[in-house]
């Protein structure tokens, strides 16, 4: 297949950037996004120009570095997947494609599709720690916890902070992302003795980076890769709320 590609460059987060047209062929459908990006990058390099700078590790859509805008929406228009997921067989043969970084302010662009999403990692640290034994493992069944609790707090582990929520928020916010890592720590018991602390920590410095508020449009979830539900986001101004209560 052949495609046009509209790709964003961009020296450093200062300069000022633009879309540079290039023109691919004889791809496989059966191609990743990423690899595409590969063949683009080994045909700059061919005709003696500067490769496209993009983030990606895993490649399997676990480890949430890859990330990009393409044609307006976080990682593409193929639902539940990260941009490393995307493959080429989605696309339309002679289709242009557009790609873009992901747009926040809380994501200062590096390079071309390389952003700066190490907001993401201080409010994690914020979080600090929970209290648990060390040592030799316990019993499996030292501490009990019921199924759905487990799956509950599983299900907002998942979040693997690519910061498509980010990127797809008309306001930036990253809500999404840090609900939930709250939000699974205190389903748990292993997180709840900090749970109050934690919450105010993290919130706090969620604030003090450059992401917009929450006014519940829901785009989020919808382009969330592990489907990570916006209840933690009320969970999490539960928990925020009820921990300022219990300071005073």
């Amino acid at each position: 297949m052949d495609i046009k590609l509209k790709v964003w460059r961009q020296e450093n987060t200062e300069s000022k950037g633009y879309l540079e047209d290039h023109k691919l062929s004889d791809l496989s459908k059966e191609m990743s996004f990423l690899e595409m990006l590969d063949t683009l990058n080994e045909k700059i390099l061919k005709e003696g120009g500067v490769p496209v700078e993009f983030d990606s590790d895993c490649r399997e859509g676990i480890c949430g570095q890859c990330g990009c805008m393409i044609n307006g929406r976080a990682n593409g228009h193929h639902e539940g997947t990260t941009t490393c997921q995307m493959h080429m067989r989605h696309f339309k043969d002679n289709e242009t494609i557009t790609v873009e970084p992901f747009r926040a302010k809380g994501f200062p662009v590096l390079k071309d599709l390389k952003v700066d999403r190490s907001a993401f990692d201080r409010i994690i640290q914020a979080g600090g720690f929970i209290s648990t034994h060390t040592g030799a493992a316990p019993d499996a069944n030292a501490i009990l916890i019921g199924k759905d609790q487990v799956e509950s707090a599983f299900d907002s582990a998942a979040c693997i902070g690519c910061g498509s929520c980010v990127a797809t928020c008309k306001n930036s916010s990253a809500a999404l992302f840090t609900s939930a890592k709250i939000s699974h720590l205190v389903k748990l018991p292993q997180g709840k003795i900090e749970a109050r602390t934690r919450v105010l920590n993290m919130v706090d410095q969620m604030d003090m980076e450059a992401f917009g508020s929450c006014t519940n449009t829901e785009a989020c979830q919808v382009e969330c890769p592990q489907d990570i539900s916006v209840v933690d986001i009320a969970r999490m101004n539960f928990e925020y709320n009820k921990a300022l209560l219990l300071k005073k």
